[in-house]
């Protein structure tokens, strides 16, 4: 399965639209402490964006939801349900996410039959109310390393307050790609800020 290099991380499908006029193809909406109803008509209004774009969408933390509105997939964080569990529930063609902190976190999702990770959190970033340990670059290429060394070939994504300028020293670590959301929402123009990442990611990926 081929998983995008750059992956944005939303609440609404206003935001998304600003992201796929710079050009994402790979959204995942983040909604958190919402009544079914908002939840299911935020996911829909999200899904009709990416569907004019032909980009996936991916619903977090909400397998039901992504089944019942027919998404591309779910990211599932690692207090929500197992992965196994939501792919013996959605199928096989359902894309399915995990989220990871370390070497042994990833070891089990690739396991549990992920299609990606998202590892991090690379720095601070206040988009997260529970943090997990702070990776930094040399924590990423430790666990690339492991990764490598383990023969586990499952595609991963860095995540946690990353910017344009990080993606280079990143990818050089091994990883697939990059999950932002506040470095193109809080740009001056968040879809020229998105395929400034995408041209990035094309270049350094093209080397």
């Amino acid at each position: 399965m081929h998983i995008n290099a750059l992956h944005y991380i939303t609440t609404n499908p206003e935001a998304a639209e600003l992201a796929c006029q710079g050009g994402v193809r790979w959204v995942q909406l983040r909604v958190k402490n919402q009544p079914h109803a908002v939840w299911k008509q935020l996911a829909l209004d999200t899904q009709a964006v990416c569907r004019r774009y032909g980009a996936t969408l991916l619903i977090n933390d909400n397998p039901r939801l992504a089944q019942e509105i027919g998404a591309d997939g779910v990211h599932v964080g690692a207090a929500d349900m197992p992965p196994e569990e939501a792919r013996a529930m959605l199928g096989a063609s359902f894309i399915i996410g995990g989220t990871a902190n370390t070497f042994a976190d990833v070891q089990r999702l690739a396991a549990a039959g992920v299609d990606y990770v998202g590892l991090g959190p690379f720095r601070f970033t206040s988009t997260k109310e529970k943090l997990s340990p702070i990776l930094g670059l040399s924590g990423y290429a430790e666990i690339m390393r492991q990764c490598r060394a383990a023969g586990i070939t499952v595609p991963v994504v860095g995540i946690g307050g990353i910017t344009l300028g990080d993606v280079k020293s990143l990818l050089t670590t091994g990883l697939s790609g990059v999950a932002v959301s506040g470095a193109i929402d809080k740009a001056t123009d968040p879809s020229e800020e998105a395929s400034l990442f995408i041209s990035e990611l094309s270049a350094i990926k093209a080397i």
